[in-house]
């Protein structure tokens, strides 16, 4: 391996400049602002304007766009499906965002329902912390097929339900966004 920062992202534009003669601007340099007074100009360098200035509108871009995909609404959703994770035997387990989990769901689960899950998560969370079958798994992927194959599925299946929703999700979501995204095409063709 080369030591000479070659092989360094920076170092591969650098060597790309100099290959199709593009003009490289010196970092330490203050550049002059078209229309404004050398005495009256900040005294920032080339640096600061690329890693301050151009980095943080390219992060507000990003997270304008990321705002954009996702609602309040879906990040909730999110942090309540991640409790499910049965990683580092079920850290993220939380009572209360699986309670909240299951209200986005009315259809699913009813008043009654919801007040047997509360009873089902105490002893499942127990059940599957004491388990050795359980605490090494890594995706809610693989504790929803530990669950079917130890017929666990069948003792709780309020919280078996919800790990089936938060496994259908995504691709219920993605699915419907690609529908919308040709109805846009089709309805735009006509």
């Amino acid at each position: 391996m080369r030591d000479n920062g070659w092989d360094s992202p920076l170092g591969q534009v650098v060597s790309f400049c100099k290959k199709y003669e593009i003009d490289i601007p010196n970092m330490d340099d203050v550049p002059t602002i078209p229309g404004k007074s050398r005495r009256r100009a900040p005294k920032v360098t080339n640096m600061h304007r690329y890693k301050v200035e151009l980095f943080t509108v390219v992060i507000d871009m990003q997270l304008q766009e990321l705002n954009d995909h996702f609602t309040e609404t879906t990040t909730e959703l999110l942090f309540c499906m991640s409790c499910l994770s049965p990683a580092n035997s079920f850290l993220a387990f939380n009572k209360e965002k699986l309670n909240r989990l299951a209200e986005f769901y009315p259809q699913d689960f009813s008043v009654v329902s919801l007040l047997a899950l509360e009873n089902e998560l105490d002893t499942y969370i127990s059940d599957m912390q004491s388990s050795d079958l359980f605490t090494k798994l890594k995706g809610i992927t693989e504790l929803g097929e530990k669950m079917v194959q130890t017929q666990r599925d069948q003792v709780y299946l309020l919280v078996y339900l919800l790990i089936t929703l938060s496994l259908i999700l995504p691709v219920a979501t993605t699915t419907v966004e690609r529908a919308l995204c040709a109805m846009k095409i089709i309805k735009s063709d006509f």
